[in-house]
């Protein structure tokens, strides 16, 4: 998966929007809340995920997946785009933004 195909995605979801981080990389957003940020050079993705989700991602590809940050219930996830399946992807930056959004937003969604 690429940058192109992470802004395709990023585009269907409600109110997701893109923003500027402190060293000027892509930073999404719902609600003024961060979900997901690129690295500057686009090549990495670091989600939102749960604790268990973010273990279990590491210890089944640890060459796509990698720990990064943690606090409270959440622990981020560090991916390398050009390694990472584009559809299982494409799931996890959807369940980064239900972790992120208001209720009636994730029901505009509509599985």
């Amino acid at each position: 998966m690429d940058a192109q195909a992470v802004m395709k995605v990023m585009a269907g979801l409600p109110e997701a929007e893109e923003h500027e981080g402190w060293a000027g990389q892509p930073v999404f957003k719902v609600r003024n809340k961060s979900f997901a940020y690129l690295s500057e050079d686009q090549s990495r993705m670091h989600l939102k995920a749960l604790r268990e989700e973010q273990e279990a991602l590491v210890a089944e590809n640890p060459d796509v997946y990698a720990p990064s940050w943690d606090g409270g219930r959440f622990a981020w996830v560090l991916i390398q785009l050009d390694q990472a399946d584009e559809e299982e992807l494409g799931e996890l930056i959807t369940e980064a933004y239900r972790l992120t959004a208001p209720k009636y937003l994730i029901a505009q969604l509509g599985d």
